[in-house]
């Protein structure tokens, strides 16, 4: 009497593609996405002015001191200087979106590059993360001043120290999406033969996709916080120095300017990486 063997017809690797097969995103559901962030968007733009002249009407500021989102604009565009004031403000915007880009990225790919030894070796996480957390429990205020001291202050002490905000909340997140991956599953492709790489890459990394995006909208405002606490503290560059030179200076419409425009650029980068995630979102994990 002869037995047959079964033996698999596919490894879990083709099964978890097919379970795993990228949504098609078609033009109509990429509109449909895209007008989901910016209508939010556009809301919250409303009621950030409606609440930045609420605000000067009820401490009841002087006009010298409080300016209002149109006495802004007329700064930038409508007074005589206006050209001028455009190329200031905008030139110092330029130099922090840079700076702050270099510390975003960075900081991502350091966070993500740690979280993925920390799956590869699970006794890395235990020993490193309370020393992270320890070192994240130093305000940048207090750490801005040591990395100067270390690297000096040119564009490295910005980015490191917008790196350093970065890197600790996107280190859990992605921490966090990476581990969601049941034992089982690495089990089972350990037994169809599949190393901790094959698990990393085919696996894990495609099922962290929403957290990474999330790890990444969040760190879009501590990039942009970072930056401008470096150049405040350190280059004297870009949108941070010009703030702390207005204000000694007294030309509180450079201020207020300055201080508008990077809260835009904030928001318009938070909503840029929010459609991402949302884009990520139906093409990893099928939502619609």
């Amino acid at each position: 009497m002869s037995t047959a063997t079964r033996t698999p017809s596919s490894s879990p690797f083709s099964s978890s593609r097919a379970a795993r097969r990228p949504s098609d995103l078609t033009g109509r559901m990429v509109l449909r996405i895209v007008r989901g962030e910016l209508v939010p968007l556009a809301v919250a733009a409303v009621l950030a002015l409606a609440f930045w002249y609420a605000f000067l009407a009820i401490t009841d500021i002087s006009p010298l001191l409080g300016k209002t989102p149109t006495d802004v604009a007329e700064y930038l565009f409508v007074e005589a200087d206006a050209a001028e004031n455009r190329a200031i403000v905008f030139g110092n915007l330029g130099v922090t979106a840079v700076d702050a880009l270099v510390g975003y990225v960075a900081g991502l790919l350091v966070a993500l590059a740690i979280a993925v030894l920390f799956v590869l070796i699970r006794s890395l996480e235990a020993t490193v993360m309370p020393i992270a957390m320890l070192l994240k429990s130093m305000p940048l205020i207090v750490v801005t001043p040591l990395v100067t001291l270390a690297i000096g202050n040119g564009i490295g002490a910005v980015a490191t120290v917008g790196a350093i905000a970065v890197f600790f909340p996107a280190l859990v997140t992605v921490g966090f999406g990476l581990r969601s991956l049941s034992r089982e599953s690495f089990e089972l492709v350990s037994v169809y033969g599949g190393s901790p790489l094959d698990v990393l890459l085919k696996v894990a990394l495609p099922t962290a996709v929403p957290a990474i995006f999330a790890a990444a909208k969040v760190a879009v405002p501590s990039a942009l916080s970072g930056a401008m606490l470096a150049e405040w503290l350190a280059t004297g560059q870009g949108l941070g120095g010009a703030v702390q030179r207005a204000s000694a200076g007294f030309r509180y419409d450079e201020l207020w300017a300055s201080l508008a425009v990077i809260t835009a650029l904030g928001v318009v980068a938070y909503a840029v990486v929010a459609i991402g995630e949302r884009l990520a979102a139906v093409r990893f994990g099928g939502q619609n």
